[in-house]
């Protein structure tokens, strides 16, 4: 049994092996990160609805692009709120009242009781 070990001046280059840089050195390799990415923006297009308070609110997500994800969840939470705000607000307003049936005067009968008789 041989125990002997080559030598490096004994062992050829490997011809498929890719070689940067000078020989003995190691290739440079690119800086790993496996952090998170940084904030990106989505690029979705807001349309205005004609409505200010609620373009405002609507305009208030362009914040979470600027955020890491988990801030998102603040943005989202207040423009939730905020559009719910706005929709209640539009329940509560006084609209017009439904047409109450004509009665005439107090104390004197209405037009509509008389009956005419040919």
């Amino acid at each position: 049994m041989n125990d002997a070990v080559p030598q490096a001046a004994d062992t050829e280059p490997d011809p498929g092996a890719p070689q940067d840089g000078p020989p003995g050195r190691a290739a440079p390799q690119p800086p790993y990160d496996d952090g998170p990415a940084g904030p990106a923006p989505l690029g979705v297009p807001r349309t205005p609805t004609g409505n200010a308070e609620v373009d405002a609110h609507v305009e208030r997500l362009a914040d979470a692009d600027h955020l890491t994800t988990d801030g998102h969840l603040e943005v989202y939470e207040d423009v939730h709120r905020g559009l719910r705000d706005a929709l209640t607000a539009l329940d509560a307003r006084p609209g017009p009242s439904p047409a109450a049936p004509h009665r005439g005067t107090p104390g004197h009968p209405s037009q509509s009781a008389h009956v005419h008789r040919s």
